[in-house]
This record gives C-alpha cells, structure tokens and sequence, in this order.
C-alpha cells in the first residue's frame, strides 16, 4: 500500500488511518487526490478508522479536519500521536 493516512485537505492537522498503525511505523499521509502531505512516524498504535496527528498540536489549539474544527486540544498532542476523546474535546456538542 503505498499510503496508511488519509487526510482530507493538506493544511488538516489530523488525518485518518486506513489500516490499523503501530508504534515506529513511518505512515504516509496522503490527501483524497493523492498527494502526499508527509511522512509521520506512529508513537502509539493507532486502530483503523482513528486519527493520527500529522503536526504537534499545542493544548488548547482548535484541530482542523475536513479543512474546518473539529474539536480543541485538552492537552499538547505529539506528530505522530493518536488523536481521540482522551486529548480531544469535540466542538460539535
């Protein structure tokens, strides 16, 4: 496979995993026309489905998805963690 995260626009600060990462995985982030945006080495598992973060993210930072926030930093996120509802508060609810 020649990508394992798919993010939707370039500037996101999150992208999408499509098969299940490990820890010191070098995963290629792509956008949907298959660009590639970077290469991220994995920190912890990060299961199919989930987000990984492509940049650090400072706590308290809205995170861009879909080119828009989707939530804010309850804590500092590294490159290359797993982004979800322990370091992610959702700005929908």
């Amino acid at each position: 496979m020649e990508h394992s995260v798919l993010m939707h626009q370039a500037g996101d600060d999150v992208g999408v995993a499509v098969l299940d990462l490990k820890p010191g995985v070098e995963a290629r982030a792509v956008t949907l026309d298959r660009q590639l945006v970077v290469t991220v080495k994995v920190m912890k598992d990060v299961p199919l489905g989930h987000k990984l973060a492509i940049r650090d993210i400072p706590e308290g930072k809205e995170v861009v998805e879909y080119g828009r926030p989707i939530g804010r930093a309850t804590e500092a996120i590294a490159k290359g963690a797993h982004v979800h509802t322990d370091n992610l508060k959702s700005l929908r609810w």
